[in-house]
This record gives C-alpha cells, structure tokens and sequence, in this order.
C-alpha cells in the first residue's frame, strides 16, 4: 500500500490510500447487502451517499401496514406527482395485507407502477438512486425496491443550430439520453434495433447507449465497439461524448475527425440503416456514428431534401468550397513567391502592392484574426453579435487595409477559405482544415514548391489514408478503391435507385431492396 503526501511548507497531509493499492474484497465478502433494518440502512447512507450532509440526498421515513419503509431519493431527479401517488396508495395498506412476507405483496400487489426492479445488493442501490431511481426499504427484507420515476431537467428537441436545412424535421437531440433513444426509435420500428445501455468511469458513472440494427451491422464492429467502451477506465467523463470519443477511437494528435456527430435523428437513423453504430452519451445533444470515412464528414442532410440533381449539385458545391479553403491560400502565396510558376493567361493572379508585413505573417494574423472572431460571436449576446459583426468588418479589416496591415488580396481569400470552413457540414473537419491550411502556408513560406507537394502528400498519406476508424479506411473509397462508393460519394443518387449499401461497414445485408 502506497501513501502520498501534499507538500505544504508548515506540515504534511496523508491523502487517503489509492483505490488501485487498496485491497480488494472477496467475492464472499464483498456481497454487500442490504441491512434488514431501516434504522441501520438510514446510518450506512450517512457514509455511502452524503446523506444528511449533502441536502438533497432524502430518506424519508413512513409506517404502511404496521411495517417501517424507508423511501431514498434525490431532490430534483424525481417526479413529485408520481411518488405521491405511490405514497397515498401504500397508506391505504392494513397489517393483515402485508404479511407474512411484506416486500413481495408490495412488489406485486400494491405498487402502481410500471418501472420497478428488486434489487439485493447496496452498491446497486445507491447507483441506481444516484442515476435518478427512488429506492424502497423495507424493516425485515434484505431487498429494496426501485422505482423509475426520474424527471430530469431538460429542454425541447429543437432544430440543431449546426445542421438545419430549409425542408425536413425541425426536431434534434438533447442532452436527456432517454429522450434520444425514443427519437431514433420513431423513426425505426424495427424489432432488430438494439440499445445496449453502459455504465462508463467509476466516479460520473455516465450513462452510454450503443445503437445498432442486429440482422445490419457487423458483429466483429458491434463487438470491437462494445470492448472497447467496456475496457475504457477512467476516473470520469463529465464532457461525455468527445472524453468518450478520444478513450476508444484514440486518435492521438491528428486533427481529422474519426467519428463523425450529429444532432439530427434523421441522419442517425439513416446511419443506422446502413450498418453503422451509434453512440449516445447521457448529457450530450451530439451522437457518434462509428465508424466514419474522411467523406462521410462532407455530407449533409439539405442533400437528401432536394431531388438527385440539386442535391448532387448542392454537395459538389460544397466540395469545391471545402478543397478551396484548404488548397486556395497555399496555391496562391506559393504563385506570388514564384510568378514564373504562372501561365501568361493569370499573370494578374498576385499582389498588386506589399503591406509592410511579410504575406505569410498576414495570413497568420487573418487566421487567427477570423478565430478570435468566431470565439467572440459563441461568447457574445445574441443581440450584440451583429454590432460585434460589423465592428469586426468595417472597422478592423478596412482600417487594416487602409494603414498598409493587410493587403487587399489577403483578404479577399482569406473570407473564401472562411466561407469554405463555414460551409463544412462537420465542425470538426473544419477546424483541423485549418490546421492543415496554416501548415501548408508555413512549408509553402520555407520551402515554395517542394514545400507544397511534400506537404500535401504527407498530409495525405500520414493523416488520411494510413489512418482507420475501427478498421475502417479512412480514405475510402478512393483508398482502397471502390468504384460503387465513389459514385455514391460524388452523386446523391435517387432513392429507388440506391440499392445496396455502402460496402465500408460490412453490413450481413447488402441489398437495401430485394431482387427484382
């Protein structure tokens, strides 16, 4: 057993043994019933859940039919309304009605509930009460029993800020777990949906939910997915989802997303139909769809709301802006470094005059200008932000142009590749081709030529196609190739035409439509 002290100049404070060098109860040993008495289960709640210290952890103690019963439960987590109509109804119970075993005849005959579990062991029921459940004890029985009559604070499922489209469902997830799971099964009735439900670290005890179509997804991803959240210990995950994302993808420092989020249950359900995992985490709007391709990232829901054309049109577009606000400014400074790389055709493509900063030193501040910018608008009142807005266009980017800061070519393709991240369906994605674009700049600053094409194709190479996402490329399906996926990536193809799916996830059922 190890000990470890705090370094205060006057003294020394023993901290408590840690959990891993504390020794370890036997199987017979570590039973931990519950007490057949209320008054000693009243005391052990002292120790186990704050009670009487932390305010609202309530033990309320009530006489029905002559025996004692004890009801714990959080404030706040519970529905008032429905525990005083369990109350009211167990007062009505006379001595003769729960004998000679109390517990059972109340399980059974005298509560009006539908959502209750007996449960034997103390731990489970001071996790249980913890996650929002009412406990029952009862004098005389080593079980309790616990009632589902959460109510926890939420909002409405309202249309994502991140993902809105002109047509379609206005509704979103929110940050109520139980709440997502029902939005996903509105839109798949499918007796094959499976939620297996998880406990995740040892201190928050975070609900997760895996979501998958049995007969559709791969058993090995089902179960890679399932180890991998089981095996993940942790002391918490209070950020849930994205905590959870970098525990069991593990993507190190590479900027690139490797599970994609939404908050649209029509884009998850879709997900779902095609083999993929869902992953819900209790007090998160996000879900993860596992696993996920570097194009996956590039589509977006207003696609599939238009006919085959617009639709392939609108993502095209997208396209052309995404690769523009990664590839513009890096082509651009490295034509101003080297004019003879030009054609006579564009010769007017470069400065017309110098600022009295080198360019890529006004590319950087542009870019870190266009960040704080960003931030200040997610920080700034609603009605201030467009006054922010206009301070931020007039009176910074014009000034700075007019006292020689930045020139007007700066600018003027530093708001393309701005618009292109805008654009990104993906708010990560967006971010780390960011990243990817201020590196560029930087070896096109060192090295011109040779600095853009080696730095483009580690890019590539290193964080694109070596990477995988639960065995799955990446950078599919152009590596490895795959000509059925390629055109299902470039073309938003009509519904009745999409026939099978994509063959990525592996799914045991190929064909969306039977044989004709």
């Amino acid at each position: 057993m190890t000990t470890e002290y705090l370094d205060y100049p006057d003294s020394k404070l023993t901290l408590k043994p840690l959990v891993e060098d504390q020794p370890k109860q036997s199987e017979s040993e570590g039973e931990d019933p519950i007490a057949r008495s209320v008054n000693e289960t009243r005391e052990r709640l002292k120790s186990l859940m704050g009670y009487e210290e932390s305010f609202d952890v309530l033990f309320r103690e009530m006489i029905y039919g002559g025996k004692k019963v004890g009801i714990l439960f959080l404030n706040g987590f519970t529905n008032d309304a429905i525990l005083t109509e369990i109350i009211v109804r167990l007062t009505y119970l006379e001595d003769e009605e729960v004998e000679p075993n109390a517990l059972i005849r109340i399980f059974k005959e005298y509560m009006p509930h539908s959502q209750v579990n007996t449960v034997q062991k103390m731990s489970e029921v001071v996790d249980m009460v913890l996650a929002g459940n009412t406990a029952f004890f009862i004098d005389g029985a080593d079980t309790a029993l616990v009632v589902d009559i959460k109510a926890f604070p939420q909002r409405g499922p309202e249309e994502p800020s991140t993902e809105k489209v002109v047509r379609g469902a206005k509704d979103g997830f929110i940050e109520t777990l139980v709440t997502n799971i029902a939005l996903v099964r509105r839109r798949i009735r499918d007796p094959q949906l499976r939620m297996e439900m998880m406990s995740v670290s040892t201190r928050t005890k975070s609900d997760v939910c895996m979501a998958y179509i049995k007969d559709l997804a791969n058993p090995q991803l089902v179960e890679m997915v399932r180890r991998k959240i089981k095996g993940l210990k942790v002391d918490g995950i209070p950020l849930a989802d994205k905590q959870l994302e970098e525990g069991i993808v593990g993507k190190g420092w590479n900027p690139f997303p490797l599970a994609r989020y939404t908050e649209r249950p029509d884009v998850a359900a879709s997900h779902l139909l095609d083999g993929h995992i869902l992953i819900m985490v209790d007090t998160s709007p996000s879900v993860m769809i596992l696993p996920t391709t570097f194009f996956d990232h590039l589509q977006h829901a207003e696609e599939f709301r238009q006919s085959p054309f617009v639709g392939t049109y609108l993502r095209w577009v997208r396209f052309i802006g995404i690769f523009a606000s990664l590839f513009l400014l890096p082509l651009w400074f490295l034509f101003v470094q080297s004019p003879d790389l030009l054609p006579e055709g564009l010769s007017f493509i470069g400065p017309q005059k110098t600022g009295n900063l080198p360019i890529v030193v006004q590319f950087i501040l542009a870019e870190v200008g266009v960040d704080l910018m960003r931030m200040a608008a997610v920080h700034t009142p609603t009605p201030i932000a467009t006054a922010m807005g206009l301070v931020a266009a007039v009176l910074i980017g014009d000034i700075a142009v007019q006292t020689g800061l930045f020139i007007n070519e700066v600018i003027l393709y530093m708001a393309i590749a701005a618009l292109g991240m805008f654009a990104t369906p993906s708010y990560e994605l967006g971010l780390a081709n960011r990243m990817v674009r201020l590196g560029l700049l930087v070896a096109v600053a060192l090295f011109q030529v040779p600095g853009f094409v080696v730095g483009t194709t580690l890019i590539v190479l290193c964080l694109m196609v070596m990477q995988k996402s639960f065995g799955v490329p990446y950078f599919w399906p152009f590596i490895p190739f795959n000509g059925p996926g390629l055109l299902m990536t470039l073309f938003r193809r009509p519904f009745l035409a999409s026939k099978v799916r994509p063959s990525i996830t592996k799914p045991q059922q190929y064909r969306r439509m039977p044989n004709e």
